[in-house]
């Protein structure tokens, strides 16, 4: 007796997802690290919207995709990395909490439609999250970070891409921390892990 494909498709179905060789990845743009009066604001976040949104137009008109890495907590704080459970605690409100102010991608950015919104938990968007398979999915080879903070979930997402296989991109006009000198430090970490730290007009530049 003849096997019954489930498929009518001369093709397996994945290979009908939508296709994309680049992906950028903004990383915590969220009220609570980006606004001064936020639970956790970065001093540089604000200032790189202009870039990130820059860095957008002409990802996008090079049909890369786009996901948005954010961070979502329970009011418990149960999922929460342990240093930062203090915040928690003891009648205190957390940050990045589900339908809060903080949580809400910060004004002056704004998701398309078919843009991808990827929660974490940890520093990494990679670390239990399913960011990986998507991209794989999707054929992404190289991924081009922005967003903040540099020593934390910029420099986590960006070394964990790099031990994915990714071609890993740091566009740094579109990165912050709090001060310059923790940028710098963290970049040149970076570049010696073997990470790219380019500028806006060097990615437009080499990535067409």
């Amino acid at each position: 007796m003849a096997a019954v494909s489930l498929y009518a498709q001369s093709e397996y179905p994945t290979a009908q997802v939508e296709k994309h060789d680049v992906a950028i990845l903004v990383i915590d743009m969220q009220n609570d690290f980006v606004e001064p009066n936020g639970k956790l604001c970065v001093a540089g976040a604000k200032a790189t919207i202009p870039a990130i949104n820059e860095l957008l137009q002409d990802g996008r008109s090079k049909n890369w995709k786009v996901i948005w890495i954010i961070r979502e907590h329970r009011t418990s704080g149960v999922d929460v990395d342990a240093p930062r459970i203090p915040l928690f605690m003891e009648g205190k409100t957390g940050y990045c909490v589900p339908d809060t102010w903080g949580v809400a991608i910060v004004d002056g950015l704004k998701p398309a439609k078919d843009d991808i919104i990827s929660p974490k938990y940890r520093n990494s968007g990679f670390f239990n999250t399913n960011l990986d398979l998507m991209l794989r999915r999707m054929g992404v080879k190289t991924v081009v970070l922005a967003g903040t903070q540099y020593p934390n979930c910029v420099r986590g997402t960006a070394c964990d891409a790099m031990s994915y296989d990714y071609e890993t991109v740091v566009c740094t006009d579109a990165c912050s921390a709090k001060t310059p000198e923790v940028a710098k430090a963290n970049i040149f970490d970076m570049v010696n892990m073997g990470i790219k730290c380019i500028s806006l007009d060097e990615v437009k530049k080499a990535y067409k």
